[in-house]
């Protein structure tokens, strides 16, 4: 089943879901910032989005308190997939996973063909 990673306060991550309710795709739900998505997950978004910055929350307060914009790009690859494991607060969300579909954000047409909707 489709799993995806959301923050309750997040707009993109509501108009995500109201997408997938409207469309009728089933999904469980999990709370970013409490249930991380696993290294498993992330190492597999990683190969599916390719660059590494793709998987994180740019604009995000934890992002900048760290200092990410300088430090990331200098970061062993390991290094910062836990630093997202271990922080929701720092995946760029929604983060939506299952076997044939790796997506981060939302963009609805990206949505429609990962997912095979038609308009």
């Amino acid at each position: 089943m489709l799993k995806i990673y959301t923050y309750v306060g997040c707009d993109t991550c509501r108009k995500a879901l109201k997408f997938l309710r409207a469309k009728k795709v089933a999904f469980e739900e999990i709370p970013i910032r409490e249930t991380p998505p696993s290294l498993t997950e992330l190492r597999a978004m990683r190969k599916a989005r390719g660059e590494l910055r793709k998987l994180f929350n740019t604009s995000g307060a934890d992002y900048k308190a760290q200092g990410l914009s300088k430090t990331l790009p200098s970061l062993k690859e390991a290094d910062a997939l836990r630093l997202l494991a271990e922080n929701g607060n720092l995946v760029k969300r929604p983060f939506v996973i299952d076997d044939d579909v790796l997506l981060t954000g939302f963009k609805e047409e990206e949505w429609r063909e990962a997912l095979s909707i038609a308009d």
